[in-house]
């Protein structure tokens, strides 16, 4: 049934509205805002016409924002609340237990407590998982496959993100397994950034970047400053490599933002959250900024070029 017959037989006089909130700035995520958008057309939610979105946005990642968007999404009665993150996700569940969140990306909603099970979430929350956590051990041994003498690695993030301490737990049994040595550096605030990775120049033979909200807000900042310390980063999406990043290994978020897009129509069609699986995204690629590879003095082996996506 098209979306607009079913929103007629409903009775509803008004669009169907969601509230989205966005965990930094507009710009960080306009290349993930469109494949959702295109996904709700395709599925005949029609901006403007039965679909109003009201786009919020916490700019720097601060969880105190993301809080107080979700409690004005429950005061205006919106229909679904999208988002990705942690962080935002934990915020918008928090403000409330009867309107659905669907989140597009969260790196481990069962361990972070978002979900009951992926294949039953339960509550009002479901959505799609990039797997962040369950891909350190991975994204280590490209990062080997890229630089043959690495023994020492760095780890920098944000350890007020729950999933952040759990990637950096994950990260560092695997790196144990595998007898590198380890450092790492807690940043939660800007001001925090230049000093830690600085810190680390001489200290690692690269740097592992856990990513959240707050680091994806600073990505350019940080990978501009991994450059001045001679430090090939790995991070785990495509986004932080166009921003300077050398290498990652991870979902594609707009792959992610527009499947987000089906379980929201789901849900507007009537389907409870709580029976719709979360969606563990299983198709990675692996991408190499050569222009980065370039400035740090590296030679990608052939053996990882050839299966990588290259930024020039």
């Amino acid at each position: 049934m098209p979306a607009g017959e079913f929103i007629k037989r409903q009775g509803w006089e008004r669009p169907a509205t969601i509230g989205f909130l966005g965990a930094t700035k507009h710009a960080a995520w306009s290349d993930f805002i469109a494949p959702f958008e295109h996904g709700l057309r395709d599925l005949g939610w029609i901006a403007g016409h039965n679909l109003e979105i009201d786009y919020r946005w916490a700019d720097d990642g601060r969880g105190d924002r993301y809080e107080t968007m979700a409690k004005g999404f429950v005061e205006r009665g919106v229909d679904v609340i999208v988002t990705a993150g942690t962080a935002a996700v934990a915020a918008a569940k928090k403000a409330t237990k009867s309107i659905p969140i669907v989140f597009a990306s969260a790196g481990d909603p069962v361990r972070t407590g978002l979900v009951r099970s992926l294949a039953h979430p339960g509550g009002n929350v479901t959505g799609l998982s990039n797997g962040q956590t369950d891909l350190a051990g991975k994204r280590l041994d490209l990062l080997r496959e890229a630089i043959p003498g690495l023994r020492t690695l760095a780890i920098i993030g944000n350890r007020a993100s729950h999933n952040v301490r759990l990637e950096m737990d994950a990260l560092q049994k695997q790196a144990r397994k595998r007898k590198i040595a380890t450092v790492t550096r807690d940043m939660r605030r800007e001001t925090e950034i230049a000093p830690a990775i600085k810190g680390l120049k001489g200290k690692a033979d690269a740097l592992y970047v856990c990513t959240d909200p707050f680091v994806t807000h600073h990505r350019i900042g940080i990978n501009t400053l991994a450059v001045g310390a001679g430090l090939p980063t790995m991070h785990a999406f495509r986004h932080h490599i166009e921003g300077g990043g050398f290498m990652s290994y991870g979902p594609d978020f707009r792959d992610l933002f527009g499947g987000s897009a089906d379980i929201v129509h789901r849900i507007l069609r009537g389907a409870s959250p709580a029976d719709i699986p979360v969606k563990l995204e299983k198709k990675c690629e692996l991408v190499i900024n050569l222009h980065t590879a370039k400035a740090l003095g590296l030679k990608v082996p052939k053996r990882i070029s050839r299966r990588a996506v290259a930024i020039r």
